[in-house]
């Protein structure tokens, strides 16, 4: 069948790990039937909506690869919501009401008093022309509320399986502010008419939501979706992610050198059944989609694992691919030399100042003989093979071993308790500077 889904982000944040997540899951799905993923920026909150996270929302899809095939925005599309308005207003599904926010709320305390659902009365809907002039004259604008028919609404979700509402337990929504802004509700059901979305891939928090709007569907003649309603991604110690939080936005994941394919390969098993592992491309990812793999459950994102899985792919990462990320002038000998060290690439800036630059060495008490002991016996030509011989003699020679051999002589080479293997370091520090380091010389 010929698939097409939509991610539709409000541009009044920075996208966090959670919005990726349903990002990752629809372009996923979309790549997996061949068919076409839209990038809908849901801009219709003027007051809001900012051009910087317009610009960063593509920004951060784009650093995850995850490409569209089509970009729309829903503050171009005014007219197509105001002629849907009108075809509901002649189907009498859409009508004025001008209840202020206090007297909604005095209403729902009256309703739970008497043991009521808590949904809207219906009140306007007993209004007559000369009472909705009076308000009117009065200075109040109205909202508008689509009409819901008294029904069971039922759907078979993706994620959930069979899923439904029963009407008489929703309110009529609002579709239109006083002040004339569109509301999500309205402006969804129409674009995904016009874009022919044939599968609504979302949070369940808009479970509720996928009852009205089936019913919008119906009421303006369009063909409803498929659905499915991912349970909503939690922190480590599930709280809730949020954008206008910063909660692990994807631009500091970006700045702190993480790999996009990392918070791929996490994102895309979180809340299914396989192994977090590490993944190469994004078609690897979608050759092995699966509506089957998904459970109910919320899934927990830990940026310890995202760290572990960065990790895994720093240490395989060629050097030709390393490069674009090192701000230092290193050959392939020092990446792979380091990389089994790093966590991420900018990490190796650190090594290569241990080899290449000056660094004053740390000589503990009572070291001193020993390390001038090895200064006099490092061969002048240096090598991967020259450690092991090196150190071999060092131990015959000052009868030491273990951690009293090797950490006196890390210490002064490199100035640090723990780093990758020596063996491949010395050659890259050098004959001369590690001699002068092992005689407690800055070099």
């Amino acid at each position: 069948m010929s698939v097409t889904v939509r991610f539709a982000p409000s541009p009044t944040g920075y996208l966090h790990v959670g919005n990726a997540r349903v990002a990752l899951v629809n372009w996923l799905f979309a790549r997996h039937m061949q068919g076409k993923f839209i990038l809908r920026i849901d801009d219709t909150d003027r007051a809001r909506s900012k051009p910087e996270y317009d610009e960063a929302i593509r920004e951060d899809l784009t650093w995850l690869g995850l490409a569209w095939d089509d970009l729309q925005r829903q503050s171009d599309r005014d007219a197509r919501y105001h002629a849907a308005m009108a075809t509901l207003k002649a189907a009498g599904r859409l009508y004025p009401a001008y209840e202020t926010p206090e007297e909604l709320d005095t209403a729902r305390k009256m309703r739970l008093a008497r043991k009521l659902p808590p949904v809207y009365g219906r009140g306007a809907l007993a209004l007559t022309d000369a009472d909705r002039a009076k308000l009117e004259a009065e200075g109040r604008k109205p909202h508008w509320r689509f009409k819901l028919e008294d029904a069971k609404v039922a759907w078979t979700d993706l994620a959930h399986g069979p899923a439904g509402f029963e009407t008489k337990h929703l309110s009529d929504p609002v579709l239109v502010r006083e002040d004339g802004a569109l509301l999500y509700t309205l402006t969804s059901v129409v674009d995904d008419i016009d874009m022919g979305v044939t599968h609504v891939i979302r949070g369940d928090d808009h479970m509720t939501n996928t009852a009205v709007q089936i019913q919008l569907f119906d009421a303006l003649g369009g063909k409803v979706p498929t659905f499915a309603h991912l349970p909503l991604m939690t922190g480590a110690k599930g709280e809730g992610l949020s954008k206008r939080e910063g909660a692990l936005s994807l631009r500091d994941l970006r700045a702190e050198g993480i790999e996009p394919m990392a918070v791929n390969s996490l994102l895309a098993a979180l809340g299914t059944s396989d192994a977090v592992a590490m993944h190469k491309s994004l078609d690897e990812l979608a050759a092995a989609f699966d509506w089957a793999k998904f459970g109910r459950a919320s899934p927990k994102f830990d940026k310890v694992d995202l760290d572990r899985l960065n990790a895994q792919f720093i240490h395989a990462m060629p050097f030709a691919e390393a490069k674009a990320h090192v701000n230092v002038a290193m050959d392939e000998p020092f990446w792979l030399a380091v990389r089994g060290n790093l966590t991420k690439p900018s990490d190796a800036a650190e090594w290569w100042s241990v080899c290449r630059e000056p660094l004053a060495p740390v000589v503990q008490d009572g070291d001193g003989d020993f390390l001038k002991a090895a200064a006099e016996s490092l061969p002048e030509a240096i090598d991967t093979e020259t450690w092991p011989v090196w150190t071999k003699a060092l131990a015959a020679a000052t009868e030491r071993k273990g951690k009293a051999l090797f950490q006196p002589l890390r210490l002064a080479l490199t100035g640090r308790e723990h780093g990758p293997e020596m063996k491949n370091l010395l050659p890259l520090i050098g004959p001369a500077r590690a001699k002068a380091r092992l005689l407690g010389k800055t070099a």
